[in-house]
């Protein structure tokens, strides 16, 4: 992990469960969610902190802001103009949300460092946590790891 991400582990365990913020995260995971299945950027970015941070561990390809998020989507809805994402385990908690989905879709762009594009159907298991700023009641970003068959 970059020294920039570190975050304070034990104050995050020892958060309390507020019911009012559980609404909250989970509300706005589902306003993440739907804009992100009607490739809805705008609607994207009003999920996110201004400094919010995007890292594919996998590659640890990071960018930065919602300038760097708005990037990142660009590409990977460019790259998977079909994508979808199915849901498979969902964990919510005063930390943020971590998601469990199986992806599908057709690959038509280059991305990240997978191997050329050539409009073949991809299907690779995702793990996505979006950690939560309780202040500004937002998510700093997502760390995503992805498994390719």
């Amino acid at each position: 992990m970059q020294p920039n991400l570190r975050i304070d582990v034990i104050k995050s365990i020892r958060r309390r469960v507020d019911p009012d913020e559980y609404r909250a995260i989970r509300q706005l995971w589902i306003a993440h969610s739907l804009a992100e299945d009607s490739h809805d950027i705008p609607g994207l970015m009003a999920t996110l902190t201004e400094d919010c941070v995007y890292t594919v561990v996998n590659s640890g390809t990071t960018w930065h802001g919602k300038a760097g998020a708005t990037q990142f989507y660009q590409q990977l809805l460019t790259a998977f103009p079909d994508i979808h994402f199915d849901l498979q385990n969902i964990v919510i908690g005063p930390q943020g949300v971590f998601e469990e989905a199986f992806v599908t879709g057709t690959y038509e762009s280059q991305w990240l460092d997978m191997p050329s594009p050539g409009g073949q159907p991809v299907e690779f298991a995702v793990t996505i946590l979006f950690p939560w700023d309780p202040k500004q009641k937002l998510f700093k970003g997502e760390r995503v790891y992805f498994f390719i068959k």
